[in-house]
């Protein structure tokens, strides 16, 4: 992005001025999204894979953290591969078509499915042009084969190998809580090709970074997305804890964050216009507006 100096002599970004004709290179926002339990209530495994399997929830995740104990493993490798062992002990093929069904049958929290298109017009509105992108533990073709899979720019999510066939045959991107945060450094360079790391660890000016940490809104639903949220916490940016409506636990859990500095907002995980979390982000497109305004941001 092309950059001005101000009064201080501070790179500054510069909203390029477009050709006649053109659309307005407007300031990016970037809203990221923790699937499990933040979009979705529970783990999208147990919407119908694991019923399909003949596996019971509890006592599956409870075997997968046995196993990633016993050999100093990772959660989510040990659940991707636990994933695979079910279902061939069970007969039942693993391929990509597969997991984009069982993706398809994933409920999602109430107003989830009209919310993207609302918030890009609060967006629109307000100058700005809102990205969404995912960053999840979950599975990549079961979230892209959702209701909502079509509305995210990027899904940053764990991934099988195929082989010809087109049967998963090997984990090929696990994505945990630490590394959850590498992603928010590939939105903030435009860096989006996970296989690619000589972009991601190029030096790059802040002010030349299209998406800036002070324009990310993270959304998350527990320890997993504290690093993510404390990480925007420290830049400035917008991380919200949400819980499933009606969940004590949950609503507790997500206070706690506040109060730790790890979250700066908590609310129900309810999408539906006129609710607690539509109101919020009304506020944070303002707010992150009215920055971009006080910043020098000019045509």
């Amino acid at each position: 992005m092309p950059t001005d100096q101000n009064a201080s002599g501070k790179a500054m970004p510069r909203r390029v001025k477009p050709a006649s004709g053109e659309a307005p290179d407007l300031p990016k926002v970037a809203f990221c999204y923790d699937f499990d339990g933040t979009l979705a209530p529970g783990n999208m495994q147990e919407h119908s894979f694991l019923p399909d399997v003949g596996r019971e929830k509890s006592a599956f995740w409870r075997e997968v953290n046995e196993i990633a104990r016993a050999h100093e493993a990772d959660n989510i490798l040990i659940y991707m591969h636990e994933m695979l062992r079910a279902a061939q002990a069970a007969g039942i093929p693993v391929t990509r078509s597969d997991i984009a069904a069982h993706g398809a049958k994933v409920t999602l929290f109430d107003g989830v499915e009209g919310w993207f298109e609302r918030v890009d017009a609060m967006g629109a509105a307000l100058g700005l042009q809102i990205e969404h992108y995912i960053i999840s533990s979950g599975i990549r073709e079961m979230i892209a084969a959702t209701a909502i899979g079509k509305h995210f720019k990027k899904i940053f999510a764990s991934a099988f190998r195929y082989d010809a066939e087109e049967r998963a045959i090997w984990p090929a991107l696990a994505i945990n809580y630490t590394t959850k945060t590498q992603y928010l450094f590939r939105i903030n360079k435009d860096t989006l090709d996970v296989w690619d790391h000589s972009k991601i660890n190029a030096f790059t000016e802040r002010a030349a970074r299209p998406v800036p940490f002070t324009r990310m809104v993270f959304f998350g639903d527990g320890e997993t997305d504290v690093p993510c949220m404390r990480m925007l916490m420290e830049h400035q940016g917008y991380p919200v804890a949400v819980y499933e409506p009606g969940a004590e636990r949950a609503k507790q859990n997500a206070l706690k964050l506040i109060a730790q500095e790890r979250a700066r907002y908590a609310m129900p995980a309810d999408y539906r216009e006129g609710s607690a979390l539509d109101t919020l982000t009304q506020a944070i497109l303002r707010d992150i507006a009215a920055r971009e305004v006080l910043a020098g941001f000019r045509t």
